[in-house]
């Protein structure tokens, strides 16, 4: 699956329509992995500069992007320093502070101090001080799955993958049903199974399927697509929440295929609570994600491996998480003094409310979730928030109180983006360049523009086709701000008018 900001779709006549990649794309999936190679023990940057040539002079920059996501999947990137970055920092910001550094010949001697106490040279000092940072990592290896025809198969995949993750509901006819059963309750998915003239249909929804705006379970409906893919014969349908509008979405075998790789391997779980937690959590569009079995943790002589991890995506913060289940009171004790010897690790307990043992976790700074039979997602995702929103204060205190975005019309969430924090941390900027309308901005000049454009009596198509001209995708909050809305005329299509006062 790629990212949600590459998806390339077609709304026309009102449906959802991937736009898949061709074999004229051929030469530019091929150039994509040609750079990744060429690149190979140079830093990151120097490959970023190399695909952004590739999109300045391609008819599309998503596709490059696409194609650059999944490459990486097989890229290797490393930290090349003499001495351990962190380490540097530390040193040089304290010599840094004794110096009191406000000049360049300051910034010098704060340098020369830091390396004389690193035992290297200035000049090792300071390559070694960013070292670990994104675009200075370097490319130690590539090993690709694809050649240029698979990686288009591939992007295809994906692709589809990234249009379902908004799907409220999925129709699936196969030849196997019973696979595609077989992957739903692997997945955890809610489902049932319907006649019809020329079989049986899969009927999958989320829980939430009642609220038309929910975007739950869309990595579960994405990662069912590829098994739905690998049967003989297959039709799926589904219903796309696209920003509040009902979309529908059909693929069959003749739009994409499963490229022949090794299946991904379904992790394996102690327990059914274990299993059933991590589907339901892994369901979730949240900005936390949920690592099973993470790195060991030191307890003494001993290591401690625990359930999950949860790592948020916009910092450097992992919480982790143990699931108690109905234990021997000798595992129970081993346990508890596990969690008594951790230090400085942010660590969540779910508790079998059959053990009593919720105090004795929370007397030992962890937090406690009780729980009867299942694990409630709820629970855990409250304190994550909680979590959340230490880390958004902290890192909007770093953030300018306002913000200048160069484009005439941009999605706030690329501006956050950007500066690699969450939406809600740009909540309360100001834009003083622009207007806020839904999620996006817009230069007062652009939506006078666009207001100039358009006319009561152009069909919606039209419309669409008129702010897509200006890379605007928030149709309906835009019409609404400039004083229109849409009539529909049953599948006919629908048709501009002025608001009524």
């Amino acid at each position: 699956m790629l990212r949600k900001d590459l998806l390339r779709v077609s709304r026309a006549g009102g449906g959802y329509h991937p736009q898949f990649a061709d074999r004229a794309h051929r030469p530019l999936a091929a150039r994509v992995l040609g750079a990744f190679a060429d690149h190979v023990g140079r830093p990151r940057a120097a490959l970023d500069d190399a695909l952004d040539t590739l999109e300045s002079e391609a008819d599309d920059f998503k596709l490059v992007r696409g194609f650059a996501a999944l490459c990486e999947r097989d890229a290797i990137f490393e930290t090349q320093a003499s001495v351990p970055p962190e380490r540097v920092r530390r040193v040089v910001f304290e010599a840094a502070e004794a110096v009191g550094v406000v000049s360049e010949g300051d910034r010098d001697r704060a340098l020369d101090r830091a390396a004389d106490r690193l035992g290297v040279d200035a000049g090792t000092a300071e390559s070694s001080l960013y070292a670990d940072r994104g675009v200075r990592q370097v490319l130690v290896d590539f090993d690709p799955r694809w050649t240029p025809d698979t990686l288009l198969d591939r992007y295809d995949l994906s692709l589809a993958q990234t249009a379902l993750f908004d799907a409220v509901e999925v129709r699936v006819r196969s030849s196997d049903p019973r696979a595609v059963i077989s992957a739903v309750k692997r997945l955890g998915l809610m489902y049932e199974v319907r006649r019809t003239d020329t079989g049986r249909e899969v009927v999958v929804t989320g829980p939430d399927h009642l609220f038309r705006r929910s975007r739950r379970y869309g990595t579960a409906f994405a990662r069912l697509l590829r098994s739905v893919a690998k049967t003989a014969e297959w039709r799926l349908d589904a219903t796309i929440d696209d920003r509040g509008t009902e979309r529908e979405l059909s693929l069959d075998g003749d739009d994409i295929g499963v490229p022949g790789v090794d299946p991904i391997a379904e992790p394996t779980y102690d327990s059914g609570v274990e299993a059933d937690f991590a589907a339901r959590f892994s369901a979730l569009d949240l900005d936390w994600r949920l690592a099973r079995e993470p790195e060991p943790l030191a307890v003494g002589s001993q290591v401690m491996i625990p359930d999950f991890a949860f790592d948020y995506r916009f910092a450097d913060f992992r919480v982790f998480f143990e699931i108690m289940g109905f234990w021997t009171p000798e595992y129970v004790s081993k346990k508890l003094g596990q969690l008594a010897d951790l230090e400085d690790v942010e660590m969540l307990v779910a508790v079998d409310e059959s053990l009593g043992v919720a105090e004795d976790i929370e007397a030992r700074d962890h937090r406690a979730i009780p729980y009867t039979g299942t694990v409630r997602v709820k629970d855990v995702v409250d304190v994550l928030r909680r979590y959340e929103e230490r880390l958004v204060a902290e890192t909007r205190a770093e953030l300018p109180d306002t913000l200048h975005p160069g484009a005439d019309a941009v999605a706030l969430s690329t501006v956050a983006e950007r500066h690699g924090v969450s939406v809600d941390t740009i909540e309360d900027v100001a834009f003083p360049d622009h207007e806020r309308v839904g999620g996006w901005l817009f230069r007062p000049s652009l939506l006078s523009a666009l207001a100039a454009d358009l006319d009561p009596g152009m069909s919606f198509d039209a419309v669409e086709e008129r702010l897509a001209a200006s890379g605007v995708t928030e149709t309906s909050a835009v019409l609404s701000r400039l004083g229109y809305e849409v009539v529909w005329d049953g599948l006919s299509g629908g048709t501009l008018r002025e608001k009524s006062r």
